[in-house]
């Protein structure tokens, strides 16, 4: 059954082209312009209402230093210089795909993360389709929000959206619960959030932008299983190459030739392990989850390493949260060389 969600994303001002990727359009410009960092409030200078009136006629138009210069309000004049950055880097290549990638190559991420966090949705939303299932939906929202990871008592590792547990904590409903969850003493239960499952998958499409499900991480479950399928579309769509990828329990050391980082912790850990250096106790027990990647077509693989798996790995940080780089699977994989 197709379903439409992420509905306030911004997918929907996007056109798509013969290769299937996307194109940035002036309709989307202006869906940024009315990002609730630049949409005029009753405040606003005169000048600031005219440059966003400005930019709405035409958004692709050129702005001076003096137009900029003009705004009374600091933050409005950083809030747009941002802006116009960002439209710079979007509109530097034919494809959102191909300017999303730019991004994390050269001399680093110029732009703020929740402008990245927007993209990676967008690009998710075009990848995963409309007869995605509700598991493929909420586990690629790992993939631009961060997750708070609490491991129960009895070995079950949950996932849930940091920001929407954090929302919850403060609420006064919850009193001293929400002080505790504040202090780092979060329980899942406690705050009382739905577990997507599989009988469950209905009820997710109506909260898609709610980001208030959390799910279990732990091997064999549906979450992870998910998890592979929407890495490996990311990779087939920006790449081109098939590959399948799998939990695993521990690595073959006589097949470990390449890994990848699925964020910061894990790529440091994977890094020291492979170099043969200990990694102390707390690191390794932050470790999440291991996968292993194949190539479907091996001629797509490095010659140096054709025929092995590529490691994967995941991990949380100190303050148990989980925030994932998917561009570690675009960039970091041992790909044939291309002309």
């Amino acid at each position: 059954m197709a379903h439409n969600y992420w509905l306030q994303s911004g997918y929907a001002f996007l056109q798509t082209n013969a290769e299937g990727h996307l194109v940035v359009t002036d309709e989307f410009l202006r869906f940024l312009l009315e990002r609730p960092e630049l949409a005029p409030i009753e405040t606003s200078c005169a000048a600031e209402i005219e440059l966003h009136q400005y930019l709405s006629d035409d958004p692709r138009r050129e702005i001076k230093q003096d137009q900029l210069a003009s705004l009374q309000d600091a933050d409005a004049r950083d809030n747009y210089a941002v802006w116009l950055r960002f439209r710079q880097r979007i509109l530097a290549h034919p494809t959102l795909e191909a300017s999303y990638l730019a991004l994390f190559q050269g001399s680093g991420v110029d732009v703020p993360p929740l402008l990245v966090h927007q993209i990676s949705q967008i690009l998710l939303r075009h990848i995963l389709k409309d007869d995605a299932t509700a598991m493929q939906v909420r586990i690629a929202e790992m993939f631009f929000r961060t997750q708070k990871i609490t491991v129960l008592d009895d070995g079950v590792v949950m996932a849930a959206d940091e920001e929407t547990v954090e929302r919850l904590a403060t609420q006064s409903s919850f009193g001293t619960l929400g002080d505790l969850l504040q202090k780092g003493g979060i329980k899942l239960k406690s705050v009382d959030l739905d577990v997507l499952q599989p009988e469950s998958a209905d009820e997710y499409w109506s909260r898609s932008e709610n980001f208030d499900w959390a799910v279990q991480l732990n091997h064999g479950q549906p979450a992870l299983d998910a998890l592979c399928d929407v890495m490996a579309l990311w990779i087939k769509h920006f790449l081109g190459v098939s590959v399948r990828i799998q939990t695993e329990k521990d690595i073959d050391d006589d097949q470990w030739v390449w890994h990848v980082g699925l964020d910061a912790q894990a790529s440091g850990v994977l890094n020291a392990l492979y170099q043969g250096e200990e990694v102390d106790a707390e690191k390794m027990e932050r470790m999440l989850c291991l996968f292993s990647l194949r190539f479907l077509d091996c001629n797509d693989m490095s010659v140096q390493v054709r025929g092995k798996p590529v490691y994967l790995a995941m991990a949380m940080d100190a303050h148990q949260r989980l925030q994932l780089k998917p561009q570690n699977l675009l960039l970091n994989l041992p790909l044939t060389k291309r002309s």
